[in-house]
């Protein structure tokens, strides 16, 4: 896993929450909001429930959802990449519809704003190539 940086210096405490954030993930637990400022803006920037949720209560749901929908999903990081105002996290994540049965395999992304050691917005990005362009990153993954 590689860490790199851009465009400012994010403290690394920032860093830390969010390595936090996503190790739980990639152990498929989806449980913890702690990190979440209460009025955080969740966004689906792309995919098939693309959307906008507020504050935790709009938070909370719609990860136990996610994690849920899924049989054998796993989420790797693959790169963090600390931008002027947050954490970009690429990642590649592998997994089987529990409904639909249809099989991913696809490089994704999650875009962490942070203020006072808690999570303001979160971006989560279908689509990676979208993700860098709105970090201002050239697509190079």
């Amino acid at each position: 896993m590689q860490v790199s940086r851009h465009i400012g210096q994010p403290s690394e405490s920032n860093l830390n929450i969010v390595r936090s954030i996503s190790s739980a993930w990639e152990r498929g637990d989806y449980s913890s909001f702690e990190w979440a400022d209460s009025e955080i803006q969740f966004v689906i920037a792309d995919g098939p429930e693309a959307g906008r949720r507020s504050g935790r209560a709009g938070l909370a749901p719609s990860l136990r959802e996610f994690g849920s929908a899924w049989d054998e999903y796993r989420s790797s990081v693959e790169e963090y990449r600390e931008v002027d105002d947050g954490v970009l996290v690429l990642t590649y994540a592998t997994g089987r519809g529990r409904v639909s049965g249809v099989e991913i395999g696809e490089r994704r992304a999650n875009f962490f704003r942070l203020r006072g050691g808690k999570v303001t917005s979160l971006i989560v990005y279908w689509d990676r190539a979208r993700a860098l362009a709105d970090a201002g990153l050239a697509s190079v993954a």
